[in-house]
């Protein structure tokens, strides 16, 4: 007779640790009439929290808790091993300034130069100490862009390997990064910091430091600028390093702040901006997606000079992932736009006074320009096209995950935006892949119109590029 409550004998081994063991049964009766009404013959089994324990068992839990890392790194690996950028060392170790048999100028380095941060952070660095040593005629020692300093060639970020050290030469070209100067200009290129090392890390060579502990680093940029300069024009060794350890010489404060404007007529005429261009891998990963990208003329994607490649497209900075947590900070410390947004050719002004006393207003105004709804962008993009009624495209630069920007792709649409196009849309190759930040900056600065988040240094750079290119000021906007 088969019982009402049988179990299956597959499902009954794989639930076999809920049950008490050994199995029991309830005699049948003779008497039809004292058959319980829903079951003859039946098993009873009841949960017990001793078989849990059982099946997991210290031995299981420890093997366990053992694989889960090693699968964590399988799936690390899986998505692939970075390059390492050999071809591109090997150009920077041949640049014609590092060879012992010419003329060796002053060298001037910043061991404090930032590392771990962000790219944007350190390229506006990176500008800044060239350009002192422009003005200063010694020759400026650049770095890696470094993400960390462990002697392994890679490091993990966001689940996935990432180069420890990438040469700066796969990001950008041009002066900062060992370029020539201009045939006017006398001043000695730019060389790496690993022939610097190599001319000046003996212990025969002579090493003078620089301690930034007494320069006005409160100062407009041009006050700063000039100590500087004095403090270099008196020593006379080869060799001569700044020791920020006490004060960066241009910190996040100098960069977050006016008093930079007043450098802006003579870094924008600087060879550090007017000969910069992004370097030839990044350029090609922007020649690579011309058809997502859609240029009047393909052959403006190849002038790094040109004033406007790319009509009709209008490059929107949409920054998320960690700013949900950076905006409200802003408003608690009362932030401003970062300084060079605040160039008065601007038109978006950022006024925070009217709310200094109201928690919440301050709060919601600081959320509105730093991370705005897809309402907001929508109606800002409108307001853009009255404005140039010739764009049709958008271009989003931004960290979010493709799908969290189809509802904005489709309110754009409806809106009667042509199409949207973002920085997961863009094909990159291996190496294109870890300076995609740059792909993205070079495609915005060559965009019709840029709408920025006045509070970040990536915006930052982009419209000081865009307007030492001599693009109008007014195409640069914020939301």
């Amino acid at each position: 007779m088969k019982a009402v409550g049988w179990v299956p004998g597959s499902l009954r081994a794989a639930f076999s640790w809920t049950f008490n063991r050994p199995e029991e049964y309830v005699l049948l009766t003779t008497s039809p009439s004292a058959l319980p009404r829903a079951t003859k013959y039946r098993r009873r089994y009841s949960c017990s929290w001793r078989s849990f324990f059982r099946v997991f068992t210290l031995r299981k839990v420890l093997v366990s808790v053992t694989l889960v890392p090693v699968f964590l790194l399988l799936a690390i690996i899986c998505q692939g091993i970075p390059p390492n950028y050999e071809d591109i060392r090997s150009f920077e170790h041949h640049l014609p300034q590092h060879s012992l048999s010419r003329h060796q100028p002053q060298y001037l380095r910043f061991p404090g130069h930032l590392w771990g941060f962000g790219f944007n952070n350190v390229l506006q660095e990176a500008i800044m100490m060239s350009y002192l040593a422009y003005v200063s005629n010694v020759s400026f020692v650049f770095e890696d862009y470094t993400w960390s300093h462990l002697p392994l060639p890679w490091t993990i970020y966001d689940f996935s390997l990432r180069p420890a050290r990438i040469p700066f030469n796969a990001l950008i070209s041009g002066p900062t990064a060992g370029g020539p100067m201009p045939s006017a200009s006398d001043a000695p290129r730019a060389v790496s910091a690993e022939f610097y090392a190599q001319v000046c890390g003996g212990p025969e060579s002579q090493k003078y430091v620089i301690t930034s502990l007494n320069a006005p680093n409160d100062a407009d940029g041009v006050v700063m600028i000039d100590w500087w300069v004095d403090q270099l024009a008196s020593v006379q060794q080869p060799c001569i390093e700044i020791d920020s350890s006490t004060h960066n010489v241009f910190d996040s404060h100098f960069f977050g702040n006016p008093r930079i404007l007043s450098l802006w007529e003579s870094l924008t005429k600087s060879p550090m901006l007017t000969d910069f261009t992004w370097s030839p891998l990044v350029q090609a990963a922007v020649s690579r997606n011309f058809a997502l990208l859609q240029p009047e003329s393909a052959k403006d994607l190849y002038d790094a000079h040109s004033r406007k490649s790319l009509a009709g497209l209008v490059a929107l900075h949409l920054r998320r992932g960690d700013y949900k947590r950076h905006c409200p900070n802003l408003a608690k410390w009362g932030a401003d736009y970062m300084g060079i947004n605040q160039h008065p050719s601007l038109p978006d002004r950022f006024n925070r006074s009217p709310y200094v006393n109201d928690t919440n207003a301050r709060l919601s105004y600081y959320l509105d320009h730093c991370w705005p709804s897809t309402k907001q962008v929508v109606e800002k993009l409108r307001g853009i096209r009255r404005e140039y009624p010739g764009l049709r495209r958008v271009y989003v630069l931004s960290n979010e995950w493709a799908w969290s920007l189809d509802g904005l792709k489709s309110a754009l649409e409806e809106d009667g935006w042509d199409d949207l196009v973002s920085s997961a849309d863009i094909v990159l190759d291996a190496e294109q892949k870890h300076v995609a930040m740059a792909v993205d900056m070079a495609i915005a600065e060559k965009a019709e119109v840029f709408i920025g988040n006045g509070f970040s240094s990536l915006s930052s750079n982009v419209v000081m590029l865009r307007m030492a290119k001599g693009m109008e000021g007014e195409s640069n906007r914020f939301l």
